[in-house]
């Protein structure tokens, strides 16, 4: 294959034109939602109460989203790409008719849930489809479509959760997503084909790794939510021997939920599992709550926060499709340079977001920057990081790796989410809550949570070193550049 065939004309173009269609469509459609729900929420808890659950509208719909990704292959071998697309996109659509009904915040999180299943579907086929649709040289960019599909939500779910929030109509927000999903599954079952290529029987599921990896993230949820320390504490060691069983019972079972050496930061698939989910960590634990920081700390309206918060998935776009034509060397100084960016980022939203304002640009705009920059950051070596997982993961394994991609990414989300909650009303959310609470709570946040991409500057060293595989299929590291 030519250089010239790993262009963007060449993905762009003709049937892969449409096939980059289809598949960016899933995660807009799921990343849409994430921003819609992030904007509205305030007004959510306004109107049905449980403010000491807000963090768990986040974790729900991600550990949903966890075990529909895991579900994903085999689905995809069972039903092919058409019609996988199309009940990923009914499920979706179900939990949306749910959120848009509760009466009260157990329905909303139970709407969620169902919602979550059929997001996790759908970002998880997405990447699966990839490795199965294009040539290996177009992996950086498809990737990097499919990532940028968080910057098109960007600009759409602010809008419809602000306006409708502001015109206090928050369920509308929800109810205009159920027609744009319904036309989506026209379109997958227009594009994509019946059946995929290369497919191959994949062993049975790992449930007992999935049900620990649940577990896990929902002790810690559960104790973000007990006003005692102890609690808190309790949910976190919960947490932790939950995810030790989790790797003891990979290591002596052939149905796995992760390639090997997934959890050897060491091994070239551990740096980059560990890389990943800081990076993650780190955008998610500050993004669910910037529109409430800024609704309450910088008198910002619902429509206006939902667009600030959403800046940093814009940095997290406009980097990974500057960043993915990197190569050689340059690769390598994306990975490193990805943790350094976000460090910076957070240290300026630590210091900046709890000291309020009342809308003043000379706080807000430098805000603005910190978000940017901590998602142009991760962004900038996200595609990097996703295709050489695909590269350097054994070859028979490469089915695994391919959900590797999502459940690693949703697995720190959702545990990200939790701790982020945990963080928050530990500092003042609810008690004594108001703007002293919520600016005490901000502080913390941000400074706790910028330990991720301090340590994830480790890890990426790590990665920046990998190599894909050699002749005889082993993946390596090599010299520091």
């Amino acid at each position: 294959m030519t250089r010239t065939d790993s262009n963007w004309g060449v993905l762009l173009s003709g049937k892969n034109a449409i096939r980059s269609l289809a598949l960016a469509g899933g995660v807009a459609l799921h990343a849409i939602n994430v921003y819609l729900a992030t904007t509205i929420l305030p007004s959510v808890v306004k109107d049905i109460g449980g403010l000491d659950y807000y963090a768990w509208n986040t974790t729900l719909f991600v550990v949903a989203s966890i075990l529909g990704s895991a579900l994903s292959a085999k689905l995809l071998q069972h039903a092919g790409p058409r019609r996988s697309y199309v009940i990923a996109a009914l499920l979706f659509a179900i939990g949306t008719l749910i959120c848009a009904a509760a009466p009260t915040m157990p329905v909303m999180l139970a709407g969620r849930f169902v919602q979550g299943f059929g997001g996790g579907f759908l970002v998880a086929l997405s990447y699966a489809m990839i490795r199965l649709l294009f040539d290996e040289a177009l992996w950086p960019r498809a990737m990097a479509v499919v990532s940028g599909m968080w910057g098109v939500a960007t600009l759409v779910g602010p809008a419809l959760g602000g306006v409708f929030a502001e015109l206090d109509a928050w369920r509308a927000a929800f109810w205009s997503l159920v027609p744009v999903t319904a036309l989506f599954a026209v379109l997958a079952g227009a594009m994509l084909p019946k059946q995929a290529a290369g497919g191959h029987e994949r062993p049975a599921l790992p449930w007992t790794q999935l049900v620990l990896l649940t577990a896990a993230v929902l002790a810690v949820s559960a104790g973000s939510v007990m006003p005692s320390l102890a609690w808190n504490i309790a949910g976190i060691v919960a947490a932790v021997v939950l995810t030790a069983l989790l790797i003891w019972t990979e290591s002596g079972t052939r149905q796995r939920l992760l390639p090997l050496g997934a959890f050897r930061v060491t091994a070239p698939l551990g740096a980059l599992y560990a890389t990943m989910a800081l990076l993650a960590v780190t955008v998610t634990s500050s993004e669910i709550f910037v529109p409430l920081f800024l609704q309450v700390l910088h008198a910002q309206p619902p429509l206006a926060a939902g667009y600030l918060a959403a800046l940093m998935a814009g940095g997290w776009t406009l980097g990974s499709i500057t960043g993915s034509g990197a190569k050689g060397s340059g690769v390598g100084r994306a990975i490193r340079s990805a943790p350094l960016l976000a460090f910076t980022g957070m240290v300026v939203l630590t210091l900046l977001i709890p000291a309020g304002s009342a809308g003043d640009w000379t706080l807000l705009g430098p805000i603005c920057v910190g978000l940017v920059v901590v998602g142009f950051g991760v962004g900038m070596s996200w595609p990097h990081l996703l295709t050489r997982v695909l590269q350097v993961a054994p070859r028979d394994e490469q089915d695994l790796a391919s959900a590797s991609l999502t459940t690693v990414q949703l697995f720190a989300t959702a545990l990200g989410a939790a701790l982020a909650g945990m963080v928050a009303n530990l500092a003042g959310l609810t008690e004594p809550g108001g703007v002293a609470g919520t600016a005490n709570a901000a502080r913390w946040l941000f400074g706790v949570f910028a330990l991720a991409p301090a340590l994830c500057m480790l890890t990426a060293r790590l990665c920046a070193r990998l190599q894909p595989r050699d002749a005889a299929g082993r993946s390596q590291l090599q010299a520091a550049e």
